[in-house]
Formats: structure tokens, C-alpha cells, sequence
């Protein structure tokens, strides 16, 4: 490259536009100087092209190579920032909407609303035999309201009343007493009997499709299909129906409308802490002594009874075990009529009046007074003193065991001690 130079310098300078005119009019002329002069061209044409470039562009910029070679540090990868994957806060799960109960009228048991015809169904009231040969009843562990009280021979008797529960057999059925009518009118029952006492059949035929339907025995037994005779045990003894058998006829018969109020007020029960322990009922029928001990835990009062012990019921083989034991303190005496009748030594029972009462519910004992102003009137229970004097007592919802008790049976109950058991 240097003698070309050199050869350059001698000679007058070229003004040349640009590199494409010298190439158009080299092209053109003879080659005169030979092999120099298309080295010489080449060259110019080479450095005017490299001029042109550098003029268009300022700062060259490296090959890729070219910077890896340039530097001693290597160039950093740089890695993407990982974005951190958004906390989701947790969803609260919805509260459960409590479903919505309504309470039987007959013992104020909570119903859920979509069954709120069992809570108002009209009740059917059932005579059920106490002799020895007729036990171990059917049916009373499933019933609402049991009544017991005195019949002749000190043999007491039940009534018991159905509305929320369906036992597949009931019995043994027996005779009606005038008393049973008048408390099972309260609850615009049907009452279901084997005929009965005079005075007790007289007031069904007045009273019927009125205050009472009545469901005898002697009418619908039999071939009728309400109620049958089992094979186990002999007559009278042994005279059964089913609850849908007997509200089939009672629906047959005209008794449809619902029980819609209660006779008692209800209350939940006490919790376990407010609740004493120890409590006992003794209600010494001559026939049947009838003992009650209080269960703490499950708020009941298991029954026991003469012979048996402790009382099941022959359809469920359930403890009978009521929430509420009320005694009602009645006068009785031997009811006064023919020479006949006076041979069966039935009784009379003062059931309209007023008259002392023991409430037993929770484990504790309150003194009450019962009230019947006529015949056709509920019985009322209320406080007998204390600030809430003449207001009714509420019982606990669940099973009532009502205690009809002579003046002259010494009944006897022990209060529960002052402290509850731990939970």
C-alpha cells in the first residue's frame, strides 16, 4: 500500500463526487497504465466507499465478537423477578339458616315447619288397662300426655294422647270413667274406650262431635277393622289398634279440625348447670306404686312400677322416661247410684274446682295449684306462691305424665340437691 501512496501524492489531486460516477467513467476509458491503475481505481473506490460509510454513521457500532472480546466481565443473565402468586383470602362459608319449627300444642315439642300438621294435629285420646295381666303396656313412650289416676279396686288406670307420634300398636283398650272424659274434652279429642261406666256413657252421647268424638270399642272393634284381639292374652285384656287405624276413623267419623292451642305454656329446658340432682316422685297406688327418679343427664324422669320395675313399652322397647311429672291432688270417694251400680265400687272424682298441685320438671319441684271452672274448661296449673302467684307454670317441652292422686294416697318427692354434677 505504501509505493501507491506515494504515487498518489505526486499527482494532482482528483476531485470525484462520489464513487459511482468514478466507476461509471472508468468503465468507459481504455485501461492505459495497466495492472496499477485497476489497483489504483480499486483502492480509491474502496476508501471513498469506506468514507461514504463513516460519514453516514458517527460511532460505529462492534460486531457481537467483538464486544465479547473487549470485555474481561462477563455479561450477567438476568433472570426474570418471579412474580409471587397472589393469597387468596379464604371464603367464609355461609351460616346455616336455622329451619324454621313451630311447637305442638299438646306438649310444645319443637316440629320442623314443613311437618306443621303434626304440631296441631287433633290428639286421640286412648283408656289403657293397668292389671297385671295387662302389662307391660303399648304405646305410652310414644304419647304426648299420659294420664293415670285411680279407678276401682285401687287399680289405676291411663289415658294417654297421641298427636306427633304414630305407634304401631296400642293397648290393651279399656272401659271409660267420667273424669277421663271430661280431661280428654280439653283437647277436643277422639277418645277411644271399650264401652264404659253409665255416667261416662251418658256424657259421650251428649258431648259427641261437640267436645269429644267418641271411639268405642263396642262400635268399631271387631269386623270393623279399627281395633283387633291378640292371641296372647285373654279378655279383657287384649283388645289393640295401630295410631293410623284409629285417626283413619277418627277422620271417618268427623274429627278433623286441628288442636291449634295449647292448654299449657312450654319452655326450653334448663341448662345442665341450673339443673339439681337427687330429685324422687312416690305415688303409692294400693295396686301400683308408681316411682319416679330424676335423670340428670338427660333431663327425664325414668318411671318404675310394681312387678315390672323399671317401665317399658312392649311396642318400642323404650324406657318410659317423661320431662314433666304433675301430681294433682283430687278429692275421690265411691260414686253414689243404684244398688248396681254401686256393686261395681266406681268412683266419683272431684275434677272441676280448684285444688293442690306439685310440678316436676328440671330437676326441681314447685308447689302449684290446679283449676277446672266447669266442665267444659281447661285445667290450669299456676303458681301457688311466691312473685309469680296465679301465672301458669311452664312445663319443659317433651312428654307430660299427669298423676291423678287421692287426697288420701300419702305421695311423697324429694327435692334435688342445690348442686348440679359436672357437665
Amino acid at each position: 500500500m505504501e509505493p501507491v501512496r506515494r504515487l498518489l501524492a505526486r499527482r494532482p489531486a482528483l476531485h470525484l463526487p462520489s464513487s459511482a460516477p468514478v466507476r461509471r467513467a472508468l468503465s468507459h476509458r481504455p485501461v492505459l497504465i495497466g495492472g496499477v491503475v485497476v489497483i489504483v481505481v480499486a483502492l480509491v473506490g474502496s476508501s471513498l466507499a469506506i468514507m461514504n460509510i463513516s460519514a453516514s454513521a458517527a460511532t460505529p457500532t462492534p460486531a457481537p465478537s467483538e464486544i465479547a472480546l473487549a470485555t474481561d466481565t462477563p455479561v450477567p443473565t438476568l433472570e426474570p423477578t418471579p412474580t409471587p402468586a397472589p393469597t387468596l383470602a379464604p371464603t367464609p362459608l355461609p351460616t346455616p339458616t336455622p329451619a324454621p319449627m313451630v311447637a305442638a300444642t299438646t306438649d310444645g315439642v319443637w316440629i320442623p315447619a314443613d311437618q306443621a300438621e303434626l304440631a296441631t294435629r287433633k290428639p286421640i285420646a286412648v283408656m289403657i288397662d293397668d292389671q297385671l295381666a295387662a302389662r307391660p303396656q303399648s304405646g305410652l313412650s310414644m304419647a304426648n300426655i299420659v294420664y293415670q289416676g285411680p279407678a276401682e279396686g285401687g287399680i289405676p288406670r291411663y289415658m294417654a294422647i297421641f298427636q306427633t307420634q304414630a305407634p304401631a300398636a296400642i293397648g290393651p283398650i279399656r272401659s271409660s270413667r267420667l273424669y277421663f272424659v271430661a280431661w280428654a274434652e280439653e283437647y277436643a279429642a277422639g277418645y277411644v274406650h271399650m264401652w264404659g261406666a253409665p255416667n261416662a256413657m251418658g256424657r259421650l252421647a251428649t258431648d259427641n262431635g261437640k267436645y269429644i268424638f267418641n271411639m268405642d270399642g263396642l262400635r268399631y272393634g271387631g269386623m270393623s277393622g279399627y281395633m283387633w284381639r291378640t292371641i296372647f292374652r285373654a279378655r279383657p285384656h287384649n283388645l289393640y289398634s295401630s295410631y293410623n287405624r284409629l285417626f283413619t276413623l277418627l277422620k271417618n267419623i268427623g274429627g278433623k279440625a286441628p288442636l291449634t292451642t295449647s292448654n299449657f305454656t312450654f319452655a326450653d329446658a334448663l341448662p345442665g348447670s341450673d339443673r339439681p340432682v337427687g330429685s324422687q316422685i312416690i305415688v303409692p297406688y294400693s295396686e301400683n306404686h308408681v316411682v319416679y327418679n330424676y335423670d340428670w343427664k338427660t333431663n327425664t324422669y325414668p318411671r318404675t312400677v310394681t312387678r315390672e320395675g323399671a317401665q317399658y313399652d312392649a311396642a318400642t322397647d323404650q324406657r318410659i322416661a317423661p320431662s314433666n311429672v304433675i301430681l294433682m291432688f283430687m278429692n275421690v270417694g265411691m260414686l253414689q247410684g243404684s244398688a248396681a251400680a254401686m256393686t261395681k265400687h266406681r268412683l266419683d272424682v272431684q275434677y272441676v274446682g280448684h285444688g293442690s298441685a306439685m310440678i316436676f320438671n328440671n330437676g326441681l319441684a314447685i308447689s302449684a295449684v290446679w283449676t277446672k271452672k266447669n266442665e267444659h274448661s281447661n285445667t290450669i296449673l299456676t303458681y301457688a306462691s311466691g312473685p309469680m302467684k296465679g301465672q301458669q307454670v311452664p312445663l319443659v317441652r317433651g312428654q307430660i305424665f299427669i298423676q291423678v292422686v287421692p287426697t288420701y294416697i300419702p305421695a311423697t318427692w324429694t327435692a334435688g340437691y342445690a348442686a348440679a354434677p359436672e357437665s
